[in-house]
């Protein structure tokens, strides 16, 4: 019997290695640093920012593009952690804090500072997210808790939903005392994880564990290059409501108490999304599950495109809050199936596809800038082509999915403790 999330330390495993519940939580708190700060930040605190006049639209986008070309970087260059990647996990948590609180200088008319701080936060970034999860399921398959994992990944919407509503009630505040606090949040959470990382001598499984099952030769060494291209269409397809929903929502109305609620929305439907597919998606197949949030997701970036009004953005940030966190999660999960000795690498690949996808979004705005192309602006045609990427590897994905008898996510609740 697999362990419940509430159970105890395996039978048989020292005292001295961190149970799946510590291991869940190191996790959490490491994406939720990561990722809600290192990674998504800057979505509300650019339209502060802009209020404040530290920053100008232009200089924004350029700090945004360095943060996605950061993360890039750090995606190609995670595999470099691949026989260590705890290490990994303390340096990209600790550079996460470094940058985040060097903003505040970033803040102050030195416009290269601020790009080499968003460029650096998101290599930083990338290796978390790549090392935690590279750290965390195998550690959690040696203690045959891996249908716990997915509990790991509600960190990021968390984290998002966080710092959304540190912004959003401290909008009254100067975005220089706002990157201070978030500065200081990431401190706090970069030492917890550092704190509770065991040696890799106490992480190791009981000596008398039985190795977990390995999935058949065929699952574990074919068709990845369509997982990567399905994850990279992700990548474009969620960056457009991830990068502008608080400045379109500020442009409909100034109060930032209500344009900065959009961004706390879409951490809670991100969080929500995770418990979600472990109660109710707990025996359909990883594949299957990652095409429903593509698709749902598909529905999301479509509806700015019918109107444009904060019950449309809102709608926007549910739908695609409330799947990015399932897809990710998912696809994560999917290369630690076919990867099962050692997945830092696939993950790796799949990041950095993620990253180039999240890159070429922005980059396409910017191309069409302000001209209208068949009566469309840039954020429509942009959202237009995420629709049609992420509907038709949905259905890839979907159709692949007859192929996979493995499942998703394990209810907790489904589990009866040993």
């Amino acid at each position: 019997m697999k362990p419940s999330f509430g159970s105890s330390i395996t039978a048989g495993q020292p005292s001295s290695a961190p149970s799946p519940q510590v291991i869940i939580l190191i996790g959490l708190v490491a994406l939720a640093i990561a990722m809600g700060v290192g990674r998504f930040a800057f979505t509300p605190m650019m339209p502060l920012m802009l209020r404040d006049g530290s920053l100008d639209a232009v200089t924004g986008t350029e700090w945004a593009t360095a943060n996605y070309f950061g993360y890039l970087l750090g995606a190609l260059s995670a595999s470099w952690f691949a026989g260590s990647p705890r290490r990994g996990l303390q340096i990209g948590l600790i550079g996460v804090a470094v940058t985040t609180l060097g903003m505040v200088w970033g803040d102050a008319g030195l416009p290269w500072l601020g790009m080499a701080l968003r460029a650096s936060a998101g290599i930083f970034s990338a290796w978390v997210l790549v090392c935690a999860s590279g750290w965390c399921l195998p550690e959690l398959s040696r203690r045959h808790a891996t249908s716990l994992g997915g509990w790991m990944y509600t960190g990021v919407g968390l984290g998002i939903a966080g710092t959304g509503v540190l912004t959003w009630l401290g909008g009254g505040q100067s975005a220089v005392v706002l990157w201070a606090e978030l500065g200081l949040l990431a401190v706090l959470g970069a030492a917890y994880v550092l704190r509770q990382l065991p040696e890799s001598s106490a992480a190791a499984a009981p000596s008398g564990a039985s190795a977990p099952p390995r999935p058949a030769a065929s699952t574990a060494g074919r068709g990845n290059l369509g997982v990567v291209l399905c994850y990279s269409a992700f990548g474009f397809g969620y960056i457009i409501p991830a990068t502008f929903l608080p400045t379109m929502a500020r442009q409909l109305v100034a109060d930032p108490l209500v344009f900065g609620l959009t961004w706390p929305i879409f951490g809670t439907a991100a969080a929500l999304s995770v418990a979600f597919a472990s109660r109710w998606l707990h025996g359909w197949s990883r594949r299957k599950v990652w095409a429903i949030a593509q698709g749902v997701m598909a529905v999301g970036t479509f509806l700015p495109l019918l109107q444009q009004s904060l019950w449309g953005l809102a709608g926007s940030a549910v739908l695609v809050g409330g799947t990015f966190m399932v897809t990710t999660m998912a696809g994560l999960q999917l290369a630690r199936e076919r990867m099962p000795d050692n997945p830092t690498a696939l993950l790796a690949r799949m990041t950095a596809g993620f990253a180039a996808g999240q890159i070429a979004g922005p980059l396409l705005v910017r191309l069409i800038g302000d001209a209208r192309v068949a009566g469309w602006d840039a954020l429509s045609w942009a959202s237009a082509i995420a629709t049609v990427l992420l509907a038709g590897t949905a259905l890839w994905l979907w159709l692949g999915s007859r192929h996979s008898d493995r499942p998703a996510i394990t209810s907790p609740s489904s589990r009866k403790t040993p």
